[in-house]
Parts: C-alpha cells; structure tokens; sequence
C-alpha cells in the first residue's frame, strides 16, 4: 500500500469491490446500517464559480477615482485591496447570488466578469457523514465513577 494521508489506511476486499461495482453498474442509492454508502448527484451539484468583486478606489477626499484612458476611461478604477471572491454555486444565477448576498452588504461593488472561473469540489464529509450524538451523561458518570474508584483502591493498596 502507498503512504496514506493521516490515519486512513483501509484496504477494500474483493467483496467491498463486487458490492462497489454492482451499485455503481447498477446506478443506485443505498445505506448500510442507516448510513449512507452510495448517493447518486448531478454534476451542478459540485461545482460553483469563482467570481471576483471588486470596489472601487477612492482619494483622500473619498472621491471614487476614474480611469483615465483605453476602455477603463471614466469607470471606476478597482482598488485591490478591497478586492474579494465569492464562490456561486452553478446552480444559482451569478447576478442573482451578487444582489442577495453581496450588495446589501456593499452598494459600491461590481463583478469582474473576466476573472471569473469555474471549479469543483466534492465535500464527502457534508454528503456522508452521519452524526452519532455522544452517550447520555449519566453513563458517562457511572463510567468515571467506577475509574475513580478502581483508582483510589489502587493508592489504597500502595499505601497499606
């Protein structure tokens, strides 16, 4: 087996195969023991856009600076570092995402268009995981009760 990242270092049996490539071959949901093994998703599921928001510059007055010349003349000049990115998933409309949840936040603000890309990300974790809740307290308690007590027998035996 190759170097593993973290503590991951799982082997699939021939049986885990045949069930993976019967589901997969078979193109179906399941769960094993109420949890889920196989889900089945579009592709616009995983992907967003990269959008990059800009404000603009401002003078020591506080006068938005303009540009000068070439196709930036008279529009408003990007100052970089207020600059942000967004990501929207490619299933929201890109204006729509901007109005709801970037402008109300700053008016001032526009979407470079040519800087905008187009990525994917497959987050297991919000797709499977299932969250097991902890054990009642009250067994907690009885557990360290019963520790605590084992240990003070043991002080008690070193010292008698």
């Amino acid at each position: 087996m190759r170097k593993s990242l973290g503590s991951k270092r799982k082997e699939l049996s021939p049986e885990h195969i045949e069930e993976i490539t019967r589901l997969f071959g078979s193109f179906e949901e399941s769960e094993k023991d109420g949890k889920p093994i196989s889900r089945i998703f579009r592709n616009e599921d995983f992907g967003y856009r990269t959008i990059t928001v800009e404000r603009p510059l401002r003078d020591d007055a506080g006068n938005v600076v303009l540009g000068q010349r070439g196709k930036a003349k008279g529009q408003p000049q990007a100052d970089s570092s207020l600059r942000d990115t967004e990501n929207v998933p490619l299933s929201d409309d890109v204006q729509t995402y901007f109005e709801r949840e970037v402008l109300p936040h700053v008016p001032d603000a526009w979407i470079d268009h040519e800087k905008t890309k187009v990525g994917y990300e497959i987050p297991f974790n919000r797709h499977f995981y299932v969250f097991t809740p902890p054990r009642p307290l009250e067994v907690i308690d009885a557990e360290l009760k019963q520790v605590t007590d084992r240990i003070l027998a043991m002080i008690g035996g070193l010292s008698g």
